[in-house]
């Protein structure tokens, strides 16, 4: 498949993916989109791991959903975070699409013949954890069995539906323990928040999807944050 190269600092789009009619207003306006329409964490010009997450879109039962992970909550950073699949890139990935179906593979057995690759949003950055991250945009117009298969890195899995996110009674901000104020969702019993949470908001908005919720919702983030 012929690919659109990226341009530095925007979202690209790949014209010749297929995609079903309503994703469409999705792709028209991720083309171009800056970094600082997502979030005011954009990549340094020096430093920085690169690394990969999959945006995965697809439909059960006629609804429109996305692919979330739950973190192990063993891990040293993140733990029992709600996320994307995905990581650092590999000495082996090609680039960020390669990075992102191989973790998706390794970490919930994402079969990628099933998985149609239509764009990307902006590299974002992660300073937290000094991740240069590159969200790949995904069409799972055939869906396979997902499952935990990286024990030590997913908790659980889930396929959350767009109309539960888009769901004002289920969006909030969280205020991290630094002061920090950002999005959230409570959806199938997770508080997703951070950077997975910020790029699901900024999908909504793309899309064309998100409804009017209260800002003033504001919840402070429980445990560890790190």
């Amino acid at each position: 498949m012929k690919f659109v190269e990226r341009t530095p600092g925007t979202g690209w789009i790949d014209d010749t993916a297929p995609v079903p009619t309503w994703l469409e207003p999705l792709k028209d306006r991720v083309r171009g989109v800056p970094a600082t329409a997502l979030t005011r964490f954009t990549p340094p010009r020096e430093g920085g791991r690169n690394s990969a997450v999959l945006v995965l879109i697809g439909e059960s039962n006629g609804a429109a959903d996305l692919l979330i992970t739950e973190r192990s909550h063993t891990m040293r950073s993140h733990a029992g975070q709600p996320s994307f699949p995905g990581g650092a890139m590999d000495a082996g990935d090609l680039d960020a699409r390669s990075c992102a179906m191989r973790e998706a593979a390794e970490e919930v057995g994402l079969n990628d013949s099933g998985v149609s690759i239509f764009g990307a949003l902006p590299d974002l950055w992660v300073p937290v954890s000094g991740f240069i991250v590159t969200p790949i945009l995904a069409w799972w117009h055939t869906p396979g069995p997902v499952s935990v298969v990286d024990v030590d890195e997913v908790a659980s899995v889930h396929r959350v539906s767009i109309a539960d996110l888009v769901d004002p009674d289920n969006r909030l901000q969280v205020r991290h323990p630094s002061g920090y104020v950002g999005m959230g969702f409570r959806v199938h019993g997770l508080l997703v928040w951070g950077f997975t949470a910020g790029i699901i908001s900024g999908l909504l908005d793309f899309g064309g999807w998100a409804q009017p919720w209260d800002r003033d919702r504001i919840e402070d983030l429980e445990g560890p944050a790190a």
